[in-house]
């Protein structure tokens, strides 16, 4: 091979895999092979500057990324911000930077402004749910009634017996012992409408009533610092099982999260939720829309980082659209994006062959190295190529709502 100016996609992959097999002999950097290693990344970092656009960090990650690196506490940022109450709402994504703030920030801690210029603030539904005046006739009560959720004494139950069912479910549900958890709920998510939010309250209710059922759940206080790193890299980890779901359920149980499925309702279009129940811990919900590997897999970890990045107070709940939408909303983008991470580091397959020539015995190959199902490889695929009939067969179909039966 020649080294020379890439510029086609066709080279670009070329030379990905001509990298890929000098870094394996990792040669010194005095002989022909390093030197020839060293060029070709040159050639190939030019050519992704120019052809590829990455997203910019997350201002608030950023900020947190560098109070890391630098050991900085709250305290040493409010030099920046002007006060403390003012750093601790810019964190937790209640507050908005200035533009003095994003100057004083950029200098003091070598954040690009650009950076620094993005949408930091959690975005929220424009009505709060204390501004509905209920109307319990308005729940799916046919479908709670199906499903076992509420019972009446006939079938020519009164409006006044159906309505004390159901206002007893859901408010039992919500709020347990805490009166008004119902109207002081904040709804964010692509799947939240206000035309279905009689049907999405009733299913976050009756996931809430599962979870609170739960002894291991109930008796076990969630802290976030459990849900580290390391943490998230095993429960990925365990996707390489046939039974892998049940194994992440009952570990994400044994730090305090509980893992519901319940099927999602008539006229809702939801694969997932995170909200925090009334004791404090956190829930997820699962729908299994889509009964396939890959999709469990994408779907849970998008609703852990909400836990592990979005999630705070008790009323707050994540209703996600997330297989057929593609969301605009920052911390729904945030939430995809580490997702894809957790599961396939960037790196990994930013510089994976297969990415490029994708073959079955390639995904199922780079699969094994990467300590994941192969499903999880394929269903990035189909997902990069808009082209969901390719690698059908490996994307596990019809082998996750059998474990929760």
């Amino acid at each position: 091979m020649k080294p020379a100016v890439v510029k086609t996609k066709e080279q670009h992959a070329e030379y990905l895999a001509r990298i890929e097999e000098l870094a394996m002999s990792d040669p010194a950097p005095n002989t022909s092979a390093g030197a020839e290693l060293e060029l070709l990344a040159l050639l190939v970092e030019s050519y992704e500057e120019k052809h590829f656009q990455f997203d910019l960090p997350d201002p608030v990650e950023a900020v947190k990324f560098r109070m890391m690196e630098q050991d900085l506490k709250q305290v040493d940022l409010v030099p920046y911000f002007g006060s403390r109450s003012r750093v601790s709402e810019f964190l937790s994504r209640q507050r908005p930077l200035t533009v003095a703030m994003i100057r004083e920030i950029s200098e003091g801690l070598g954040i690009p402004s650009d950076v620094l210029l993005q949408e930091s603030v959690a975005p929220e539904t424009t009505k709060p749910a204390s501004d509905l005046e209920w109307n319990w006739l308005d729940f799916p009560v046919k479908e709670m009634l199906s499903r076992g959720w509420i019972a009446l004494s006939s079938k020519k139950a009164t409006p006044e017996e159906t309505t004390t069912a159901v206002q007893r479910f859901i408010e039992q549900a919500l709020g347990g012992a805490q009166a008004g958890v119902l109207t002081r709920r904040t709804f964010k998510g692509d799947a939240f409408t206000w035309q279905s939010v009689y049907s999405l309250t009733a299913w976050q209710a009756r996931v809430l009533q599962k979870a609170a059922a739960r002894d291991q759940w109930s008796s076990t206080k969630f802290c976030i610092e459990d849900m580290n790193e390391d943490f998230l890299r095993g429960l990925v980890s365990l996707s390489q099982f046939d039974d892998g779901p049940k194994r992440a359920v009952d570990k994400l149980a044994g730090i305090g999260v509980s893992v519901v499925v319940e099927e999602h309702l008539a006229k809702t279009k939801l694969d997932g939720a995170a909200m925090v129940a009334s004791n404090g811990n956190p829930v997820i919900g699962l729908t299994l829309r889509f009964d396939r590997v890959d999709n469990f897999w994408f779907t849970l970890m998008h609703e852990v980082v909400h836990v592990w990045k979005h999630l705070s107070n008790p009323g707050e709940v994540f209703l996600d659209r997330l297989m057929d939408k593609e969301s605009t909303e920052a911390v729904e983008k945030e939430a995809n994006r580490l997702a894809r991470d957790l599961l396939i580091s960037r790196a990994a397959w930013k510089s994976a062959n297969v990415r490029q020539f994708p073959t079955k015995a390639g995904i199922v190959a780079f699969a094994q190295e990467q300590h994941v199902h192969p499903a999880i490889v394929a269903g990035r695929i189909q997902k990069e190529q808009e082209n969901y009939a390719v690698f059908s067969d490996l994307v596990g179909r019809g082998m996750v709502k059998h474990l929760f039966a």
